[in-house]
C-alpha cells in the first residue's frame, strides 16, 4: 500500500507540473483520400501527429481521418457533446476547403460539388464548429490548414457561369467571438503549400512550436509564422485573428522542487512519455508495462508500472489456483456420480464406447475449455465462447454428439475431444433462424430481401418550393433490405418492396432532412418525399431504379 501511495503521488506531481487542471477538448480532422479530386499527401499525417501532440498537452482528442460527409458529422457531434463546460476548445482541420460568398466550407472525401445545389448537401460550413465552440468553451483555438489549391472549387466556379456567386481562392477571413483565436495556414484569399515532407509547412511549424514551455499561444504563432516564411521562401504567410483577452499558455513552466533532488534533464520528452503511458495504463498483460520500464526506467510512472506487473502476476496465480482446485474437485467425485452425468465420446455408436480421456496435461483447464468451445462454435453448435465450461457448453456438446451419431461418456473437455473436433471440416449443427427469417449464405435474413441487393439511384423531383433546385439524384447501397450511403441516406426495404428512407443534412447550421416513402416493383420504384427541419416546406415525388 505504501508503494501504491508513492506511485499515485508521483503521478500527481508529474501532472501538476504541466498545470493540466483545465478541461481541454480538441477535434482533429485530416482528409487526404479524396474520391473526386487529386489526393493530398499530408493531411492524414498532419491529423495523426497533431492528435498525439495535443494529447501530450492534456487535451481529450476526437480524431477523424479521411472522413466522408456522414463521418465528419459524427466526429463533430461527438466533439460538441464533450464541449460543455470546457476551459479550452481546439479545432484543427487539414484537407480541402473553399469559400463561397465569404462563407468557408470543409470538404469531405466523397464530395463532388458539380453544381451550386451540391454545396449545402456535400460540404460542411466551418461556422458549424465555431459556433458550437463559442457557446460552450471559455477559450477557443482554431487551426485551418485548408487553404490548398482546390480543383473542386474550380469545378463549382465553372458550373456557376455568370451567376452572382463568388467562389474565392483559399479561405475567407472569419469573425471571432470574445476569447477566440483563429489561425490560417496562409493569409485569407491565398492558397498554401503541401510541402515535400511528412507534414505541410504550417503543421510542421505547429508541431514544433505549439506548447513551447512557458510561452503564450500568441508567441507560439509568431514562431510558427517565422518558420513557415523561412521554409517557403516568403511565399506563404500564416495568418491569425485573435480576440483573446489574456495570455493562453498551453504548457506552463514547472515549478522546480529542489527538496526532492535535481530536476530531470531539460531535453526529456515527457509529452511522449505521458502519451505512451495513457495508451497502456489499462492493459491487462504485463509485457506492456515491462516495455514501458525498458523505455523509461526512471520515468514518472515507473513505480506504478512495477506495481501493475506485480498485480497482474498475482491475479494470474489466483486464476490458476482456482482452476486447479476445480479440476481436483471434479476428479474427487464418486464414480457413481460421474455415471449419472452424460458425457461425450468420440466413437461412432457402432464402434463401441471409448473412454474420453483425462484433461490434457499440456493445457491449463481454462485454455482447454476455451479451445473446445471455440471448435464447437466453429461447427455451429455453440453461440458464446467465454472459457467457462458450464451448462451451455455441455448442451452444445450433446447437440454435436447427436448430429454425429456419437455415444456419450464424459462431459469434460479433453485433449481427445478437442483433437476430434478439430478434424471436422464443415458445419455440424444447422443454423436456426427466428420466425419469419431464412438462412442465406450462412446468415439469417428476411425471405426475399436479397432481390433488392445492389446499388440504386434515387431521384427527387421537387413539386413545391425547394429553394433553387428542381431535381436531385443520389445513389444508395442495399444489402438484405438495409439502405445505406455516405451522404446521409439510411433506411430499409421490406420484403414486399415497401420503401422507408430518411435523409439528414445541415443547411447553414440548421439540421434538416427528407422522409422518403414508396414501393419497388422489379428494378424500379416510385414514391414521395417530404422535408423536415431546415427542409420543411419542400416536397415532391421520387423515382428509384436499380443500377
Amino acid at each position: 500500500m505504501y508503494y501504491l501511495r508513492v506511485a499515485i503521488a508521483l503521478s500527481f506531481i508529474f501532472l501538476s507540473s504541466y498545470a493540466w487542471a483545465e478541461r481541454r477538448i480538441a477535434l482533429v480532422i485530416g482528409n487526404s483520400a479524396y474520391q473526386h479530386a487529386p489526393q493530398l499527401a499530408n493531411p492524414q499525417n498532419d491529423a495523426g501527429d497533431m492528435a498525439s501532440k495535443l494529447t501530450g498537452l492534456g487535451f481529450v482528442v476526437v480524431t477523424g481521418r479521411d472522413l466522408d460527409l456522414a463521418g465528419m458529422r459524427r466526429s463533430i457531434r461527438e466533439f460538441v457533446r464533450k464541449l460543455e463546460g470546457a476551459d479550452v476548445a481546439l479545432f484543427f482541420y487539414a484537407g480541402h476547403g473553399l469559400q463561397v460568398n465569404g462563407d468557408n466550407y470543409m470538404i469531405p472525401v466523397d464530395a463532388q460539388l458539380q453544381s451550386n445545389n451540391d454545396l449545402d448537401f456535400e460540404a460542411l460550413p466551418i461556422e458549424l464548429v465555431l459556433s458550437a465552440m463559442e457557446r460552450n468553451a471559455k477559450v477557443n483555438v482554431v487551426f485551418l490548414d485548408a487553404c490548398r489549391d482546390n480543383p473542386l472549387a474550380m469545378t463549382l466556379a465553372r458550373s456557376l457561369g455568370t451567376r452572382s456567386v463568388a467562389v474565392g481562392r483559399g479561405l475567407a477571413k472569419l469573425d471571432t467571438g470574445v476569447g477566440s483565436l483563429i489561425a490560417f495556414a496562409t493569409q485569407p484569399g491565398n492558397v498554401s503549400l503541401d510541402g515535400s515532407g511528412r507534414n505541410s509547412p504550417f503543421t510542421t511549424a505547429l508541431l514544433k512550436h505549439l506548447g513551447t514551455p512557458g510561452q503564450s499561444i500568441t508567441d507560439d504563432m509568431i514562431a510558427v509564422r517565422r518558420a513557415v516564411l523561412q521554409v517557403t521562401d516568403g511565399k506563404q504567410i500564416p495568418w491569425d485573428s485573435s480576440s483573446l483577452t489574456g495570455p493562453v499558455v498551453l504548457n506552463p513552466l514547472a515549478v522546480p522542487d529542489t527538496a526532492t533532488g535535481p530536476a530531470a534533464p531539460a531535453d526529456t520528452d515527457r509529452t511522449v512519455e505521458l502519451a505512451y503511458w495513457n495508451s497502456i495504463k489499462d492493459a491487462t498483460e504485463s509485457n506492456f508495462f515491462e516495455a514501458y520500464l525498458q523505455q523509461y526506467p526512471n520515468g514518472a510512472f515507473a513505480t506504478l508500472a512495477k506495481l501493475k506487473i506485480a498485480a497482474i502476476g498475482r491475479e494470474k496465480e489466483r486464476q490458476m489456483t482456482e482452476q486447479e482446485k476445480a479440476v481436483s474437485e471434479r476428479a474427487a467425485k464418486p464414480a457413481d456420480d460421474a455415471r449419472k452425468t452424460e458425457v461425450a465420446a468420440l466413437d461412432q455408436a457402432n464402434s463401441g464406447t471409448q473412454s474420453s480421456g483425462s484433461p490434457a496435461d499440456n493445457m491449463a483447464p481454462g485454455d482447454l475449455a476455451f479451445a473446445t468451445q471455440r471448435e464447437l462454435a466453429r461447427l455451429g453448435c455453440l453461440s458464446q465462447v467465454d472459457g467457462k465450461w458450464g451448462d451451455s457448453s455441455q448442451k452444445a456438446l450433446r447437440a454435436y454428439a447427436a448430429r454425429k451419431g456419437l455415444r456419450l461418456a464424459s462431459l469434460a473437455p479433453t485433449e481427445a475431444l478437442l483433437n476430434g473436433l478439430k478434424a471436422i471440416g464443415n458445419r455440424v449443427c444447422p443454423l436456426a433462424c427466428a420466425n419469419g427469417m431464412e438462412v442465406q449464405d450462412n446468415r439469417c435474413v428476411a425471405p426475399g430481401l436479397s432481390v433488392f441487393d445492389g446499388t440504386w439511384k434515387i431521384v427527387r423531383h421537387a413539386k413545391t418550393d425547394c429553394g433553387d433546385w428542381r431535381e436531385l439524384s443520389t445513389t444508395v447501397s442495399v444489402s438484405h433490405g438495409a439502405v445505406s450511403s455516405g451522404s446521409g441516406f439510411s433506411g430499409k426495404i421490406s420484403s414486399n418492396g415497401t420503401v422507408n428512407i430518411t435523409h439528414t443534412f445541415v443547411h447553414k447550421g440548421r439540421r434538416g432532412g427528407n422522409i422518403l416513402t414508396g414501393r419497388i416493383n422489379g428494378a424500379t420504384g416510385t414514391g414521395r418525399f417530404k422535408g423536415t427541419g431546415a427542409g420543411s416546406g419542400c416536397s415532391g415525388t421520387i423515382t428509384l431504379s436499380k443500377m
